[in-house]
């Protein structure tokens, strides 16, 4: 009986995450459609995160800036390569190849691929908001500034991007809520690491 309630939960789940995810991608327009494509494109970010970087060296030195630019990428590549393990361990469709959802309107500004069918979790929005927390927390090592001018437009992109995803139909809102947290959630632990670097070896 357990298993069954659970099984029905889950089904409630879902249904309820198709049907949120179907309310959101369809407010759509020749605007928003182009504003949402720009978000998730990953290449048109590249210089953001150059700058970052270099910003990073500015405020905190070499020494310390590459510590933490270190627990940034490392906190990329966790987003990204668990990601791809959850997408294969979960198989779960993305909207853009769920039936269901193609049927029931999904507003596509991306074509499907079959190759990348799976989109459980969303390793877009995790790498960016995994980005946007561990910059974030890594700038705040410089006990000069507090730097909330970058911190919130930052996280708001972060989120931006994930949100993206769900208006373009590659997934759905559950995808990038479990996104957005594990990125947050990876950032924390590779910007914890980073500052007991620091600490231990008594970096400038």
């Amino acid at each position: 009986m357990e298993g069954v309630a659970a099984l029905g939960l889950w089904g409630s789940l879902e249904s309820a995450d198709k049907a949120a995810t179907l309310a959101i991608n369809g407010i759509h327009g020749p605007a928003s459609d182009w504003f949402w494509q720009t978000m998730s494109l990953k290449e048109i970010w590249f210089p953001l995160y150059i700058a970052v970087a270099i910003f990073l060296f500015i405020r905190l030195g070499w020494k310390r800036g590459l510590v933490v630019l270190l627990a940034c990428i490392l906190t990329i590549v966790a987003c990204d390569q668990f990601a791809n393990f959850t997408k294969d361990f979960f198989a779960r469709l993305r909207p853009c190849n769920d039936e269901y959802m193609v049927l029931s309107g999904l507003h596509m500004l991306e074509a499907p691929n079959e190759y990348y069918k799976y989109g459980f979790y969303s390793a877009h929005a995790a790498n960016a908001m995994g980005f946007a927390v561990s910059s974030s927390m890594g700038l705040r090592l410089d006990p000069r500034l507090r730097y909330r001018g970058y911190v919130w437009p930052v996280v708001v992109w972060g989120f931006l991007v994930g949100l993206s995803r769900i208006f373009v139909g590659k997934h759905f809102l559950g995808d990038v809520i479990v996104g957005l947290a594990l990125g947050a959630l990876f950032a924390w632990l590779f910007i914890s690491l980073a500052r007991l670097v620091i600490r231990r070896f008594g970096i400038n």
